[in-house]
């Protein structure tokens, strides 16, 4: 049994390329309202719907506004709603419409067996860590990024050697001459 979360407004975001992702939305946000569920799209999303007359935010402002979140689409859907999510403890169900499917365990035929038990409160949250990640060059701050699984560092389109000084909890470990570094949680 899971922590006693209740899902009153569920969040969905949708990978915009799977061609079944508009009906497959249709049906569940139908399913979620016979529930009594309130359902709020990002506009992308939203989007692929041609009567859709819900409430529809910016993704960005999505976490904040549901007590959990279904993305449809593949690993990289997934990875980059975990980006949005952050530091917010908004969980997160992951339904696979093909591709990969490693972090999105639930596949489409399970989706509502798979519900029917998280309403219930038949789950285990699975907590991930999460990576903060900053870039400086030249002593200024010019990128951050909160990652799931890893982050990688290359040089881009340049064809040089990098040189990357890294930090864990501000605390200096080594510099590398390289042309990339990968850093990934356990």
């Amino acid at each position: 049994m899971s922590p006693d979360l209740n899902f009153k407004k569920i969040g969905i975001i949708a990978k915009p390329q799977r061609e079944k992702a508009p009906v497959v939305i249709e049906e569940l946000i139908l399913w979620l309202s016979e529930k009594g569920i309130e359902t709020l799209l990002d506009e992308d999303t939203a989007a692929l719907l041609e009567d859709f007359n819900g409430k529809s935010l910016k993704k960005n402002k999505l976490p904040e506004s549901v007590d959990l979140l279904i993305v449809l689409g593949g690993d990289g859907t997934f990875l980059s709603v975990a980006r949005l999510i952050g530091k917010k403890d908004t969980p997160i169900l992951g339904v696979n419409l093909g591709g990969l499917g490693f972090l999105t365990e639930v596949k489409h035929d399970d989706l509502y067996s798979v519900l029917e038990s998280v309403l219930k409160g038949d789950y285990r949250l699975d907590k991930r860590l999460m990576l903060q990640t900053h870039v400086h060059r030249q002593g200024e701050r010019i990128a951050q990024y909160c990652a799931l699984n890893d982050v990688v560092i290359t040089k881009g389109a340049l064809a040089r050697m990098i040189t990357l000084t890294t930090n864990v909890d501000s605390k200096y470990v080594t510099t590398y001459r390289a042309d990339g570094l990968i850093i990934s949680t356990p």
